[in-house]
């Protein structure tokens, strides 16, 4: 455990974290948190010991040049803090790094430690699984609880999934079992177009984050990017009729569902959450989503299983027969991350 003394007194910290590997379709949550740490200079306080939690032939270290000196950066999680300034400040402990290969308990443990040391208040955890949802539409986004308080009390969903889960599902127990609050926010990438980077459901992840804790995020140059990517993989349908038709299959499963939600209640409640966004019509520092369908939707969503590495669909099912399976906390659809070094679990 390493030592806090360099941690000034937080203000109604909340900690934010993401995880590369199982958890994290299109490298979308860790580039969320990786988004709030740049635009906010946050400052590296701790890392956990990479010998107690990680496989090295699975999560390499890497050797660099620094000066002409030889050095070794290690695979592991580190925290850093930022401050929101405003009305209200706030700070954020930002914790980012690969899914543990082993120790899940005591990983938990010692980052529940740092929680409690700083005084959180709040435990949110991003992550990203694949999905049948078409890119055109804006990114299922869920939020989920394992407390029926915090779930009525922020209006999440209270999570009744069984089956496998990731390190994400197993921080959140652990928060729990702790008393300490936590909420999953889990975004759906289309599983057709896998490959990250994916800005659209990074943007999609900030913005419910947004909602969740009250604060403005300078988004940066992420409309934009969600904008090109959108455009790029509109392209790319366009080349192969196949893609195209069971994107469009998508597209009409998707809209039907979401019919009976258009509703003036459900119309109003996005309208004040524009509004809060925009804090009495400026923009927040950086901009916000305006593009079609940059932006994530609020309501709960049902992710759909889907095989690994699938880059070309399958023929279409029928969207009646599939079967769905309730957001979780930690769980996806049975996927395995990419093989590359800096993700695998």
């Amino acid at each position: 455990m390493i030592e806090l003394e360099g941690v000034p007194e937080l203000i109604d910290p909340v900690m934010v974290a993401a995880f590369e590997g199982w958890n994290d379709a299109g490298d979308a949550a860790s580039t969320a948190v990786a988004h709030l740490d740049k635009e906010w200079k946050g400052e590296v306080f701790a890392a956990l010991d990479a010998e107690d939690y990680y496989d090295f032939q699975v999560n390499r270290p890497t050797v660099w040049l620094d000066g002409g000196v030889r050095k070794i950066t290690w695979p592991t999680t580190r925290l850093s803090v930022v401050r929101v300034g405003g009305d209200k400040p706030r700070d954020l402990v930002l914790v980012r790094g690969i899914e543990p290969s082993m120790r899940w308990r005591s990983f938990c443990n010692e980052l529940l430690g740092f929680a409690h040391e700083l005084g959180v208040e709040l435990v949110v955890i991003m992550g990203a699984l694949l999905g049948d949802t078409p890119h055109t539409r804006p990114v299922p986004v869920s939020g989920v609880t394992s407390d029926p308080d915090l779930a009525q009390r922020m209006d999440l969903e209270e999570t009744k999934y069984e089956g496998p889960t990731g390190i994400v599902g197993i921080l959140q127990e652990a928060c729990t079992h702790a008393g300490v609050p936590a909420v999953s926010l889990w975004a759906a990438v289309p599983h057709y177009v896998s490959q990250p980077p994916n800005p659209k459901a990074t943007l999609a992840l900030l913005n419910r984050l947004e909602d969740l804790i009250d604060v403005r995020i300078p988004l940066g140059e992420l409309p934009e990017d969600a904008r090109a990517w959108q455009v790029g993989v509109d392209q790319l349908a366009a080349e192969d009729s196949e893609v195209a038709e069971y994107v469009q299959t998508l597209e009409e499963a998707r809209d039907t569902a979401e019919l009976p939600e258009a509703t003036g209640e459900a119309i109003a409640r996005e309208f004040e959450r524009y509004l809060r966004r925009r804090d009495g019509g400026g923009p927040a520092p950086g901009g916000h989503a305006t593009v079609d369908g940059a932006d994530g939707t609020t309501g709960a969503w049902n992710p759909k299983d889907n095989p690994s590495g699938r880059t070309r669909p399958p023929k279409p099912p029928r969207p009646e027969t599939e079967a769905e399976a309730e957001p979780e906390t930690g769980a996806e659809p049975e996927f395995e991350a990419e093989d590359e070094d800096s993700s695998d679990d």
